[in-house]
């Protein structure tokens, strides 16, 4: 793989020396080229809150310790902190203090919040002729929200979903009819910013566990596609973007389903219900570099798998 002169010029300028550019292989070149993509919208974030250097290189740290433990063969040997050393540049005290870091990322609990929404968007007998999800009673027998809310958890009374939906402002009550609307089509729980941060770690690092899995492994190990369009105008964007939701809801109504049926055979088989899959859609836009501008449309398919 060649890369590009302006790359390897700014990780040599990255580095305080370009004679240091010489120690790395085409492989670890493109690897920390592409990092650019990946730590931009980061920082952007990071510096949104006022986080700071010291605390991002400390996680980044830790994560580095402990991808190279899920690489040692013997986890219990005593060499293992020198070889992690020696793997990620880190001293040993620092892998052995590293080592004992809290996990900040581990796996939030199934959300029935999230569940609720999904089964609401998802379910056919739960929208009307034109696929849009009903309008439900707030109470009663199937269809209404009790009955919803009910089928998904009896752990949390079905008001206190209502409400938190409602705080969420992904649904809303109409007095009138005694009847509970949803106000979206996708779950962004406005509002709620860890929640929303949660989602982004989940997501988001998920689609990077994929791609990076396919490009480690040099195989179609998971779906990891996007496809890319240059030479739009602004207003074709937002005509897109009614495009790119239609083809999410068309996802989701005949996939979430076909899921559940995949989640009741195991449970019937009684085979070991211990994995899980995300799947996602994601889009993207902005203005094109001026010196791109002018150059020949093109619509292309980007894939790793």
């Amino acid at each position: 793989m060649k890369i590009p002169p302006q790359s390897v010029a700014a990780i040599a300028a990255t580095s305080g020396d370009a004679r240091a550019v010489e120690a790395f292989n085409a492989d670890q070149l493109a690897a920390i080229a592409a990092l650019d993509g990946v730590f931009a919208p980061l920082a952007q974030l990071c510096l949104s809150k006022g986080i700071r250097v010291q605390a991002v290189e400390e996680r980044l740290r830790v994560a580095l310790v402990r991808a190279a433990h899920d690489t040692q063969p013997s986890p219990a040997s005593a060499c293992v902190a020198s070889r992690i050393s020696a793997a990620t540049g880190l001293t040993r005290r620092e892998v052995n203090r590293l080592s004992r870091a809290p996990d900040t990322a581990a796996e939030a609990p199934r959300s029935p919040i999230t569940e609720l929404f999904t089964q609401w968007l998802s379910d056919p007998t739960l929208r009307g002729t034109d696929g849009k999800p009903l309008q439900l009673r707030r109470h009663g027998p199937a269809p209404s929200f009790e009955a919803l809310a009910q089928s998904v958890t009896r752990d949390v009374h079905p008001r206190t979903l209502l409400d938190e939906l409602c705080r969420l402002q992904l649904a809303t009550r109409l007095p009138a009819s005694d009847e509970v609307a949803l106000l979206r089509d996708a779950f962004v729980p406005r509002g709620d910013w860890a929640q929303m941060l949660q989602y982004l770690g989940d997501n988001v690092g998920d689609h990077l566990r994929a791609a990076v899995a396919n490009v480690l492994n040099d195989g179609r190990q998971h779906m990891e596609q996007a496809i890319f369009a240059d030479e739009l105008s602004a207003e074709s964007v937002v005509e897109s973007a009614s495009l790119i939701t239609t083809q999410w809801r068309t996802l989701l109504t005949e996939l979430a389903p076909q899921l559940e049926q995949l989640i009741e055979k195991d449970r019937q088989l009684g085979r070991p219900q211990n994995h899980s899959i995300r799947i996602g859609m994601y889009s993207w836009s902005s203005a094109m570099p001026p010196d791109l501008q002018a150059s020949t449309s093109a619509i292309t398919q980007e894939s790793k798998a």
